[in-house]
Parts: structure tokens; sequence; C-alpha cells
């Protein structure tokens, strides 16, 4: 027998070095860089730093979207928190606010309720801080719905769901078919609509929507057999057995570190608990780590390939949780800067430091490789 050589790989071959899953981004870091973003909205109803968490996440999105299916979601994103925007403004021109206000923009004919509806109203005066006001929340909750998407279009599903400790493995499972199921419906219509046109038969209106919608739940049927059947060929649902002692543990473990992260959490939300609340916060996470370790003994499954948690995915977790701090301490010590009144009526201004700490997250713009255009 003949030892065979080993031959160098032809130019342009793809390659699974380790050296190329190294450059991957671990998708946890997508995730945790996207909540703090979304952490850092809610602490603050200045419209000019919403706008600039928007153009952040925004300009990370295209700069470091991959041309995959999933990552297509996050223009569903945008018109979904369009659309959240513009709900928030209808229901505070027709059931008004309790903000007073004395700029009348329009007078609405008003419908006279019950006694037993006292503080509602359908109708009349529409004032510039009702509508103010509606616009600075619906923001903020478009904002937080927007950096969502740009954790779906960042980070892969599939790998997410990888990354995931065994405890958390069947839970992650049910997400992930979740989060999955719209960029996929959404990359379905799309398709089915540019058959269509190249057909030369209509692709909108109600028609068109009537004809595309059939097909599309019969490929997501389809999608959910296929999914079946690869999860139940792959033992999905298995477990170990484990003693009795261990399932205990795991089950006082879990529940005690949830118990101290609601308590640690509502120790630092209120200025009497600032003593307690951060060492009932950090004992309840370490027990609630504790219970998840031991959790996922009773789920025994191996990894492939695993993805390495290294310097890149520190910085961009890194860069989102400083954007989500700095916002929180300029909250506590200049609230009318994050928080600007509409009575009276003045217009916001822009804070310059918590803009700037907003700026550290388009870090991940500039550290992260940029995606692999498919071959």
């Amino acid at each position: 027998m003949t030892e065979r050589s080993a031959q160098p790989a032809p130019a342009g071959a793809p390659t699974t070095s380790r050296h190329q899953r190294a450059e991957s981004l671990h998708p946890g870091a997508w995730w945790l860089w996207s909540l703090s973003l979304g952490m850092a909205a809610t602490r603050t109803t200045n419209p000019l730093l919403l706008t600039l968490l928007i153009a952040v996440s925004a300009y990370v999105v295209a700069a470091r979207r991959p041309s995959s299916p999933w990552a297509r979601s996050y223009g569903a994103f945008l018109k979904l928190a369009l659309a959240v925007l513009l709900i928030r403004l209808v229901f505070a021109v027709a059931l008004g606010s309790p903000i007073p206000g004395t700029h009348v923009l329009l007078e609405l004919p008003e419908v006279p309720l019950p006694d037993w509806a006292q503080g509602i109203r359908l109708g009349g005066e529409v004032t510039a801080e009702v509508l103010l006001f509606a616009l600075y929340d619906g923001l903020k909750l478009a904002t937080l719905l927007i950096c969502v998407g740009a954790a779906n279009a960042l980070a892969s599903p599939s790998r997410l769901l990888k990354s995931l400790p065994g405890a958390l493995y069947e839970a992650g499972v049910a997400v992930v078919v979740a989060l999955t199921f719209a960029p996929n419906l959404i990359a379905d219509v799309q398709r089915l609509r540019a058959a269509r046109r190249l057909r030369g038969r209509p692709d909108s209106g109600i028609r068109g929507l009537l004809q595309v919608g059939l097909p599309v739940l019969e490929g997501a049927l389809e999608r959910s057999v296929a999914l079946a059947a690869a999860m139940d060929s792959r033992g999905y649902g298995r477990t170990a057995e484990v003693p009795a002692a261990v399932r205990r543990t795991t089950a006082v473990l879990t529940l005690a570190g949830l118990l101290g992260v609601c308590a640690g959490t509502y120790g630092l939300l209120t200025a009497e608990g600032g003593t307690y609340g951060v060492p009932v916060l950090l004992a309840g996470v370490g027990a609630a780590l504790a219970g998840l370790w031991l959790g996922g003994r009773r789920s025994p499954r191996t990894r492939y390939r695993p993805d390495p948690w290294g310097p890149r995915a520190w910085l961009v977790s890194g860069s989102g949780v400083a954007v989500a701090v700095s916002l929180a301490l300029a909250a506590s010590a200049d609230p009318a800067a994050l928080h600007p009144g509409v009575v009276p009526l003045t217009a916001p201004a822009l804070p310059l430091w918590p803009a700037a700490a907003v700026l550290l997250g388009l870090l991940p713009a500039f550290v992260t490789p940029p995606p692999k255009e498919p071959s």
C-alpha cells in the first residue's frame, strides 16, 4: 500500500479551516449588542437620541448583514415599527390623552360616553402637546423593535441555537423556529410575486394576495413537516437519566436564582433597595447559571465546530453594553435631557455626551469582518 500525499487545495475552493471559523462572529454577541441598544432606547424619550440609535443600528446592519433569507427581515421590522408609531398617533388623536395642552391643532366631533367611562373620550380637541407625547412614546417602542430586527438580520438563528446551553436547547428550538418563520414567509412571498410578474400575472391587490397566499401556506406546511421529521430523526426531546437529588437541586437553584434576579432588579429600581440590589442580583444570576449547568446534564448532546467567543465578540457586545450603561447613567444624572417635556411646548435638545455614547454602537461595523458573498 502506498501512502497518499496531501495535495494542496485548488485556488478558489471552499475551505472550513479553524481560521475561518475564528473569523465569524459569535451570534450571541450580535444579540447582546442589539438588546443593549434596545435597553438604551427604553431609558429615554428624546427623539434625537432615539433617531440616533435607529441610525446606528441601521448602519451596522447595512454594513454587516449577510445575504441570507433570514437576514432580509430587517425591512419587515422597519415597517412594523412605522406601523406601531402610526397606531400610537392614531390612538392619541382618537382617544385623547391626559396630557394638558393649549396649542389646539384641530377639533374632532366628540362622542358622548356614559358615566362609567370617565377618563376616556372619543374625539375632541387635538393639541400639539398630545401629539408630541404620543410621538415620543411611540418612537421609543419603534426603536426597540428596530433593534430586535437588527439582531434577527445579523445573527444566524441556527448558529445561535447551537450556542445555547443544554438546559435551554428545547426552548431554544421553539424560539428559533418562531424567529425564522417570519423571514421564510417574507422570502416565499417575494419569490412567488417575482414569479407571477415574470408570467405576466397580477402580484398586488386583493386578487394577487389571494393567489399568492395558498402557495405560501403550502410551503410553510411542507417546511413544518420536514422540520418535524428532522427533529424526530435526531432524537429531539431525548433526556438522560439523572439522580433525583440532582433534579431537586436543579429546581431549587433555578427557582432561587429567578427570585434573586427579580428581587435584585426591584432593589435597583427603588431608592430603598440600593444597598441590597446588586448583591442579591449577582447571587440570583449565579444560582440561575448553576441551575442551568446542572439542568444541561439531562440533555446530552455534542456540538460540531462550536462558534468561538473571541476578542471581536467581546468588543461588539461590550460596545452595546457601554451604550446601555451610559444612557442609564445619563437618565439618572440629567433626566430632563433624556426625557424632554411637552408642557410647556419646547424643542428637544441633543445632549452631547449621551449622543457620543450612542456612537459607540458603531464599533461592530469596523471591528467585524464583512459578510462573505455567495459563491
